[in-house]
């Protein structure tokens, strides 16, 4: 697995080096936000998942680090109506022995129908290889956590990085160590299913550490880190894949496509799959052309093929380096997303981009923000947009702090 930063995300992470420079803002038509820089204390730090916004305008995500307990927390960010941001802690969890909450969330959250908040640890619950949970709250009170499974060696599934999602009858779907799992509420409790082991044998992916997507056909796409059987890269350069369902309960795997590294990318990241409403799928990788990384996009075609196209390699340098985190889309058709490297160049702590179509069908490359270490550095996860086009999104280090923020883009 590529090295991210000096940090793991398992890892207490060292205070971060803040170099404080004067940035000059006139050139730069977006507006940048810190609404909360995390200390590392109770409040929590090193922020690796994305953000979730409900319907009142605010935001919801988890630290991996800190918190009451030392195990990271559960947040809400509250937007007030004079423009600040108000902190709220809605869980601490536990990283002692004998807590089986579950610790070191690295995962965004989810909403069930009845305002219900799912997600992931790492590490932690009864077996010590992480947790799917669920916090729920009545009105006025404080939000209660249940662990709906915990992972042991034992399901194959372990460490789980990314979060989850949901189907309309309410499963949960999410990768793990080398697999997909389903997880089915019952009158017994929750059911864990592994629906596919990635093995890395005979083309197939493995190290399945980005979250699955799930179309409105109840298929799941994601992305492999390694395998595939590509020779440019040793264990694979890395695949894209879809599960399907079958009739009879299992699960079918499909390659989409299989990186190979010289030109296509390889060592897609974190970063979940965007869709389309013709049913492209658009993402990140390392690599290509320019060895910097490459956004691209996959097309179904007639013979049930998929074709990939580089929509974009990154430049590298002051255009960011290492496009790990994905994209997501506008209404427009604009993708937005970050390099966790690159940038500006006293510090090259990443930056936010926006690849927006042109007529001639290519692709123009924006530069938004550069993040110079005091306002944040290392995003790590998948931004996420709101009605009017804000994006939002967090850096796992940085911020005045030296443990991450959370932020708010205004393109």
């Amino acid at each position: 697995m590529r090295a991210k930063s000096a940090s793991s995300p398992f890892i207490i992470p060292a205070l971060f080096c803040l170099t404080l420079t004067l940035v000059n803002w006139a050139w730069a038509a977006p507006k940048y936000k810190v609404l909360h820089a995390f200390t590392g204390g109770n409040d929590g730090g090193s922020l690796w998942g994305s953000l979730l916004l409900d319907g009142r305008g605010n935001v919801y995500g988890t630290t991996n680090y800190g918190g009451a307990h030392g195990g990271g927390t559960v947040f809400e960010l509250v937007s007030r109506a004079n423009g600040t941001w108000t902190l709220a802690l809605l869980y601490n969890f536990c990283s002692q022995t004998g807590c089986q909450d579950g610790n070191a969330s690295t995962a965004g959250l989810i909403f069930d129908t009845a305002g219900n908040l799912y997600g992931t640890t790492g590490l932690g619950g009864a077996y010590e290889y992480g947790t799917v949970f669920e916090l729920t709250s009545q009105s006025g009170r404080a939000w209660e956590q249940t662990v709906l499974h915990s992972f042991d060696k034992q399901d194959g599934v372990t460490t789980p990085y990314a979060g989850v999602v949901m189907d309309p009858s309410g499963n949960l779907f999410g990768t793990g160590a080398g697999w997909a799992y389903e997880l089915s509420p019952g009158s017994n409790g929750w059911t864990l299913t592994g629906l596919h082991s990635f093995t890395g044998e005979n083309g197939d992916g493995s190290a399945p550490i980005a979250g699955v997507l799930l179309d409105p056909a109840g298929n799941l796409y994601g992305t492999t880190e390694h395998g595939g059987g590509s020779k440019s890269c040793g264990g694979g350069c890395g695949t894209v894949y879809q599960l399907h369902p079958i009739p009879d309960g299992s699960w079918k795997e499909h390659i989409l496509h299989r990186f190979q590294a010289r030109w296509d990318g390889a060592f897609p990241g974190v970063g979940a799959l965007v869709l389309d409403r013709v049913g492209n799928l658009y993402g990140t990788a390392d690599g290509g052309n320019s060895r910097y990384g490459v956004i691209f996009r996959l097309s179904p075609g007639a013979d049930g093929r998929w074709r990939e196209t580089v929509l974009y390699n990154i430049p590298g340098g002051t255009g960011g380096e290492s496009p790990g985190a994905g994209v997501v889309r506008d209404k427009a058709g604009n993708l937005f997303g970050t390099t966790i490297a690159g940038g500006d160049p006293k510090c090259g702590c990443g930056l936010i981009f926006k690849l927006a179509p042109q007529a001639n069908g290519k692709w123009k490359y924006i530069v938004l923000h550069r993040f110079t270490g005091y306002d944040g550095a290392q995003p790590d996860a998948n931004l996420v947009i709101d009605s009017k086009g804000n994006l939002y999104g967090t850096t796992a280090i940085g911020g005045a702090g030296g443990y991450g923020v959370a932020f708010e883009l205004t393109p």
